[in-house]
């Protein structure tokens, strides 16, 4: 089991992470970051896709849909913004908020490994 320095640290070793953030969408709060460029506050970044998250459970439950969150893609021009709800019990409410450059980062593996780090994460 990773704490969250050491989760947040292997996600930053995702081929072409430039930041991740664990968030609380229910409150926009940003638990822990690591990463982030000068020109990009990842704490604002991660707040504003809680209204994302937020979004998509509405839609969900005025649809009826019986099922979970996986992860929201997000594709830029330049870069991927994979958001992943996290599915424990001490996680719930939180979601990883990981941003890649798309030129440097392969999305199936680093979705694969994002999922790993949930799973290992210790709350």
């Amino acid at each position: 089991m990773a704490n969250l320095d050491v989760a947040l640290k292997g996600a930053m070793s995702i081929d072409g992470a430039i930041g991740v953030a664990l968030v609380d969408y229910t409150s926009g709060m940003t638990l822990g970051v690591a990463g982030g460029t000068a020109e990009l506050d990842l704490t604002v970044a991660a707040a504003g896709n809680t209204e994302v998250v937020r979004a998509k459970m509405r839609t969900m439950e005025m649809l009826k849909l019986n099922d979970t969150i996986e992860d929201i893609l997000i594709t830029l021009g330049g870069q991927y913004h994979i958001i992943r709800p996290l599915r424990s019990k001490t996680g719930m409410g939180l979601f990883l908020y990981l941003m890649l450059s798309k030129s440097r980062s392969n999305l199936a593996l680093a979705r694969h490994q994002l999922r790993g780090i949930e799973e290992t994460l210790e709350l």
